[in-house]
């Protein structure tokens, strides 16, 4: 054999054993992190609220429509 082939087998056997070991650590590193469930997002405080949004003037919101209609007199003709 030549020695380009003696060298690509052993690039491939160096490879394929690397991999090996890069898979094999990953899979340690995500099983461990998988297992701790007390995470609770992105670390900030979690604000519920929907945001204001600014509307035009005389444009309200049917849900902030306080005022009740007013009672009107009978007309009298």
């Amino acid at each position: 054999m030549s020695s380009l082939v003696i060298d690509l087998i052993l690039v491939g056997v160096a490879y394929v054993v690397l991999i090996y070991f890069v898979a094999t650590l990953t899979k340690a590193r995500i099983d461990k992190n998988r297992n701790n469930n007390d995470d609770d997002g992105d670390g900030g405080v979690e604000d519920q609220t929907p945001p204001k949004i600014d509307l035009p003037p005389g444009i309200i919101w049917p849900s902030d429509d306080t005022c009740k209609p007013a009672k009107t007199s009978p007309l009298e003709v």
